[in-house]
């Protein structure tokens, strides 16, 4: 394993184990700082856009300080090793991709899953940024920043819902949960 820098025992930490997921999205958010001129984020001063729900997200939350709480990191699970971030002060936006096939996987028949896991960090470990990752500013809208909603009570198990998610029914409120699959189709 190569020298691990205090981010990335952090990272580690957070995330419980160190893995090839994590290892990606950890060397993206350092892309990122770096390109963006950014240090981590305090608030919602920077963003993040990952498209994928994989390990990675945990190394770029860690790093960055994009979190779902505070609304700068968005997700969106499309299953791509893909990561965009962006600026608010100037709307400055990086797109950061893992390159298909890298690393590849030759010589790994018959070997455990961990042995095979520990093989492809060593070798994702050696690659340059631009071996790894395709990097590209891009024109893109930044998401608007987090938004506080009061919240009602839904009419049918009396939780507290955001505003903005309740759906009426009958005239009374009703949570995603009550509502029914016809309102939580794509969540």
């Amino acid at each position: 394993m190569a020298e691990q820098t205090a981010a990335l025992q952090q990272a580690i930490a957070f995330h419980g184990h160190y893995c090839p997921g994590l290892y990606i999205g950890y060397r993206a958010a350092l892309i990122a700082l770096r390109e963006l001129g950014v240090a981590r984020a305090q608030d919602e001063e920077l963003v993040a856009i990952c498209e994928t729900d994989a390990c990675s997200v945990d190394a770029i939350q860690v790093l960055t300080g994009c979190t779902l709480g505070k609304g700068n990191l968005i997700l969106r699970d499309w299953g791509k090793q893909v990561f965009t971030f962006g600026r608010r002060g100037d709307r400055r936006m990086l797109r950061i991709a893992r390159r298909y096939g890298v690393p590849g996987h030759e010589g790994e028949e018959g070997l455990s899953a961990e042995e095979r896991k520990q093989r492809t960090l060593q070798r994702m470990e050696r690659l340059s940024d631009e071996e790894l990752f395709d990097v590209r500013w891009v024109e893109a809208q930044l998401p608007e920043p987090a938004q506080v909603f009061r919240s009602v009570r839904c009419a049918q198990c009396g939780e507290g819902v955001m505003e903005p998610r309740a759906r009426l029914r009958d005239g009374q409120p009703l949570c995603p949960a009550c509502y029914g699959p016809e309102y939580r189709r794509g969540f």
